[in-house]
């Protein structure tokens, strides 16, 4: 199969932003739009105009989805702005008007480059301890091998017990070669021996999966800039993402995560993984709005497929439960 690629990742195709796009996210999404439809919808109930009360509900709702304080007010005046019906609110008005300020507010942001990826491209894969950065970055590189990419892994989490060998499992199941120290080792000199090694083999893509660390922890955060001159100094341009992989259950601690690994690290894009089970998809916007960056990938299951390509105005109507929609 073969996709087109945007800065080290595949853009979604036709097929991602279709139906199989929308099912999953959909299925990812379902706790956290069941409950703003069902909020909403008794709000609605009320017989209310688009007065305080039913603001303040949607206010409420959309905080409680993790959209963050914020972005829910920014939301909220809006849809004061655009009003609606005096005598009493309809819910899928009320849904026409969120879904379009959504959207709007999703385009806000920069989307991943475009145009054609250089010949050694390297992405780094940043985030705190437990996001799930390693499977993560396997999932990249099962997505890149089957669009015919050369790959080469770098396992420069030499600090987390077990981190190397279960990239080493990855590595050895997806048949992409891996470059690894000894745990405890100095993960710029791991870098330094991927960057070698990629260009001896002539591989299109270099995946560095990083340690986790505390965004407040200064002296790791000193080290992640270290890396990046090393990468720059070695490859022109690199490196050329920096994806910073978010766990979408932290709910608000994720942004104080993502803004620290933003001047730190040089963030250029978000993974948010564990989106399934959660009623916390909101966060989506939360990054959209407060970090200016786009979502790259979303992840909604464990299995290799369940990373996918992030569409923004298809997550929209997912967050708004698309079904409904499509009978208003």
């Amino acid at each position: 199969m073969s996709d087109e690629t945007a800065g080290g990742v595949e853009t979604p195709g036709p097929e991602q932003r279709g139906g199989r796009f929308l099912s999953r996210l959909r299925r990812g999404l379902f706790m956290t739009h069941t409950e703003i439809l069902e909020k909403l919808g008794t709000a609605v109930k009320k017989g209310l105009g688009f007065d305080e009360t039913l603001l303040d509900s949607l206010e409420e709702t959309l905080i409680e989805a993790d959209v963050g304080a914020e972005t829910s007010a920014a939301l909220r005046e809006a849809l004061r702005a655009r009003g609606g019906s005096s005598a009493g609110a309809d819910l899928d008005e009320l849904r026409g008007i969120l879904l379009e300020e959504i959207e709007r507010l999703l385009a806000s942001a920069p989307r991943a480059t475009g145009g054609p990826p250089p010949s050694l491209e390297v992405v780094f894969l940043v985030g705190v301890n437990g996001s799930g950065k390693t499977t993560t970055t396997a999932k990249l590189a099962a997505r890149a091998l089957s669009a015919g990419r050369s790959v080469v892994l770098a396992a420069a989490d030499t600090f987390r017990a077990g981190a190397i060998e279960q990239l080493e499992i990855w590595a050895r199941r997806l048949g992409a070669p891996m470059i690894r120290h000894t745990e405890g080792s100095d993960p710029s000199a791991v870098l330094h021996d991927a960057l070698s090694a990629a260009r001896a083999r002539g591989a299109q893509l270099l995946l560095v999966d990083t340690a986790g660390r505390l965004h407040t922890k200064k002296n790791l955060m000193e080290e992640l800039s270290k890396m990046r001159r090393i990468a720059g100094r070695e490859v022109p341009g690199a490196p050329h993402q920096c994806l910073l992989v978010l766990d979408a259950t932290t709910g608000g601690n994720g942004l104080a995560q993502a803004r620290r690994f933003v001047e730190a690290a040089g963030a250029t894009g978000v993974v948010l993984t564990k989106l399934d089970g959660s009623a916390r998809g909101g966060i989506v916007l939360a990054i959209y709005r407060e970090l200016k960056l786009p979502v790259v990938y979303v992840g909604v299951g464990e299995g290799v497929e369940d990373l996918i390509p992030f569409e923004p105005s298809q997550y929209a109507r997912a967050l708004l439960g698309e079904e409904a929609l499509a009978e208003s």
